[in-house]
Order: structure tokens, then C-alpha cells, then sequence
């Protein structure tokens, strides 16, 4: 369908290297699943359907970089408690009670709390295939798709994982909406024999690498005692870093950590309110962006978070650095929203197609009502998307040039039944 979005503001690229970003009031025209043009129309175009930008802000839509979409029927049932209790005293054992189609249903419910707060892109490190995989093919969402790696050496569970990765990536080629990675879950359920065959892995298949590491005290204090190294180094020594990677928290890093890092360059993705709520610190996100590391944001899951909300993860981006830094331009709102864009699209390989509107790329965009409390008056409307915006003034979101949510009513999904299984999922687990 050609849509045009006429008379919007638009959030568009900066016309010098200073400029992050810059608000225009203009015209977008959509022809299949890209941009086609911005301000004047190619020739030939012919509107199927017109938006009315009139009091809207339109914007690249959000990326979240890091989560885990199939917990959402998790969501505050596992509330304050430290890392390992929460992950292995209560996470886990709801993990074994789980069906396969319990993670459809909540990758589902996920899906539908992003688009609602203009998410268009998420990267999932997930664990029951062709579940996730399903959800973002009927949704209509843009994904990067990693299935949860966990072995040790040459094992027979390492090489099945290994396996059902390759099978959900072959059964999905004709989607262009998805993508592939492998995700090693982290150094304390991956030995260093079989990061070392993911490496191999990743090279044969050309494959980049999603993983956590460094997120808590415990996993520094048990890689030193079983390596000699940090989580960081453990990587780098294994191999990972030869390829496109990325890594989720970073929050307990030392300066020469950051340094690996920068010099392989790993984009991290900070979760600062999963990171809080498990009491495990803050990633040291100025100094990261000194040393020119691509950082970008994620949510986590919802059974860590407990929401899915990148406005709220902006917001924390942009107010927690300058309490801890002691200054209120250590990062800025303009970085914070590049870093939910542009930087996250770099982080997934997408760059050539998402985190900006320009002519060209993908038609993935959120449309927010500017005619809301929270975002009147308009002023610096950069500035409020990190500081005043909810997610709630999303109003319309376009995924690959289709509309999936017009007025906050989503058009692929079935809200209703989605919330109704989610809810028995937990009747049965209990």
C-alpha cells in the first residue's frame, strides 16, 4: 500500500556531524515497504491511504536491543530478589514447567506492549523455537532472533541447541523481517570449550553473537575463580569478539574491559532498569561512549524489568548517568534517543535499513499524538521523548510499510485472546 503522512513533524537526521537529530514539519511518502520520499513526492505516486500528521510527531521506530520476549506471562511473579535467586530460584523452575506454545503466547503479549509504546524492531534470546519466530511473523514485527545457547564442551545439549538454531533460521528464510544470530546465554551456563565451538560456529555460518556478560558480582567473582579473567576477557579469549557481537549489561566492567570492547567493537546494550530492580548496578555508560563503544538500550524481559516500555528505559538512560556522574550532560537526551534508534539498528547489522528516517530505508515508524498532556507545551520535542513521553502518546506505528496500529488499536493481533492465554499459562504454572 502507498501511504503519505502529511504535514507531521518528523524527526529526521542532523544535516551536520554536531547535529544529532532535527525536527521538521513535512511530508513522508511510503511505497511498499520503504520510504520513498520526504517532503516532495517520487513521480507517479499515488496515496492509498493518507495520515493526517496534523499535532503528530513522527519518529524512527524504537529498537529494543536486548530481551527476552517470551517471558511476558512472567511479569511480577518473581520480584525482589537478588540475581542468582531470582534467575535460578525462581525463573528457572517456572522455565521447566513451560510449553512450547506458553513462549508463543508470550512473545505475543510482548509484541503488543512495544508496538503499543512504538517499538518496531526487537533483538530475543529465546529458547523454545519456531514459538517467537511465529508471533513476529503474524504480528508484523521486525526481530533479531538468537536461540539461548547452553553447553558444555562438545556436549549432545550444545550441539541440539546449535541445531534448532540453524532449523529456526532455515524456516524462516522468506521473512525479511527476521534475522539471525547466535546467543551463547552467558559464562556461567557456557564453558570456555564451547564458546570456543560457537566461535568456530559463528565464522562457518557468518553469524554475529548476542550474550550476556558482566552483569552481576557473582558472575565476575565465579569467572575469576574458574579462569583467571574477567567475562570480558573470557570472550575476547574465546574468540567471540572476531565477530559481530553483542553484549547485554555490562554493568560490572573495569577500564581495561572497556577497553576490549572498544577495540573489538562490541556494541553493548544497557538495561538500566532490569539492572536496578536485580540490585546489580548501572553500566558505565559515559565511559563507554568516551572510548567511542556503540551503546544502545534494551528492556530485558518482563520477568526481570517487569515492562517492555523504551520510553521508560530512555528516561532512566538520561536521568541515571547524571545522579551518578554528578553532571547533567554526561549523556543528553539526543544521545539517549540515538542510542533507542540509530545505534541500536548498528548494534543489530540493520543500519542499512532501520533507525533513521531517511529515503531508502524501511518504513518502520511511530506516530505519536502530540495533543497529550505529557508532551504539551510543544517545545524540544527531542528532549521529550526522554523526560516527559510514557509511551502512551504512541498513537499509529508502521512496521516494513505496513500499519499494524491505527488510534492504539492493533490491527494483527487478537489483544483479547492474548491476554486471556496469557493468563491461564500462570494458572497452570501457579
Amino acid at each position: 500500500m502507498d501511504i503519505r503522512i502529511q504535514g507531521a513533524r518528523v524527526i529526521l537526521p542532523g544535516e551536520t556531524p554536531e547535529e544529532r537529530q532535527r525536527v521538521e514539519q513535512t511530508d513522508i511518502f511510503i511505497q511498499g515497504s520503504r520510504i520513498t520520499g520526504i517532503g516532495a513526492a517520487p513521480d507517479g505516486f499515488k496515496a492509498e491511504k493518507t495520515i493526517d500528521g496534523t499535532d503528530r510527531l513522527v519518529i524512527p521506530g524504537l529498537i529494543n536491543s536486548h530481551t527476552h520476549s517470551y517471558m511476558a506471562f512472567m511479569r511480577n511473579c518473581a520480584d525482589d530478589l537478588s540475581f542468582m535467586d531470582w534467575l535460578f530460584g525462581r525463573i528457572d523452575p517456572i522455565e521447566q514447567k513451560m510449553k512450547d506454545e506458553d513462549a508463543y503466547w508470550g512473545a505475543c503479549l510482548a509484541i503488543i506492549e512495544m508496538m503499543k509504546s512504538g517499538t518496531t524492531c526487537f533483538n530475543d534470546m529465546q529458547m523454545n523455537i519456531l514459538q517467537t519466530t511465529r508471533a513476529v511473523r503474524e504480528s508484523g514485527m521486525r526481530a533479531v532472533i538468537c536461540r539461548g545457547l547452553v553447553g558444555s564442551g562438545d556436549d549432545e545439549a550444545g550441539r541440539t541447541r546449535l541445531e534448532q538454531a540453524y532449523q529456526e533460521r532455515d524456516a524462516n528464510r522468506d521473512c525479511d523481517r527476521l534475522t539471525f544470530r547466535l546467543g551463547p546465554h552467558a559464562p556461567y551456563t557456557c564453558d570456555e570449550a564451547f564458546l570456543r565451538i560457537i566461535a568456530k560456529e559463528a565464522e562457518r555460518e557468518q553469524m554475529g553473537i548476542h550474550m550476556h556478560l558482566s552483569e552481576s558480582r557473582t558472575e565476575i567473582e565465579n569467572c575469576q575463580r574458574d579462569y583467571g579473567c574477567s567475562p570480558i576477557e573470557l570472550a575476547e579469549r574465546a574468540g567471540l569478539f572476531a565477530h559481530p557481537f553483542i553484549a547485554a549489561h555490562c554493568v560490572q566492567v573495569n577500564e581495561a574491559d572497556m577497553d576490549i570492547l572498544a577495540r573489538h567493537h562490541v556494541s553493548v546494550v544497557t538495561n538500566p532498569a532490569s539492572n536496578m530492580k536485580l540490585g546489580n548496578g548501572f553500566a558505565p555508560v559515559p565511559e563507554m561512549l568516551e572510548r567511542g563503544i556503540n551503546v544502545c538500550i534494551g528492556t530485558d524481559g518482563a520477568a526481570s524489568n517487569n515492562s517492555l516500555n523504551l520510553f521508560h528505559e530512555m528516561s532512566l538512560a538520561a536521568l541515571i548517568h547524571k545522579g551518578t556522574h554528578t553532571s547533567p550532560q554526561c549523556v543528553g537526551a539526543e544521545e539517549v534517543f540515538r542510542m533507542a534508534t540509530s545505534a541500536g539498528a548498528r548494534a543489530l547489522g540493520l543500519d542499512d535499513q532501520i533507525g533513521t528516517i531517511e529515503v531508502g530505508k524501511k518504513a518502520d515508524l511511530a506516530i505519536l499524538d502530540l495533543k497529550q498532556p505529557s508532551l504539551q507545551p510543544v517545545n524540544n520535542l527531542v528532549a521529550a521523548l526522554s523526560y516527559s513521553a510514557n509511551g502512551s502518546e504512541v498513537d499509529t506505528v508502521i512496521i516494513d510499510g505496513v500499519v499494524t496500529m491505527e488510534h492504539r488499536r492493533i490491527l494483527t493481533m487478537d489483544e483479547e485472546r492474548i491476554y486471556a492465554e496469557n493468563a491461564r499459562i500462570m494458572e497452570r504454572i501457579g
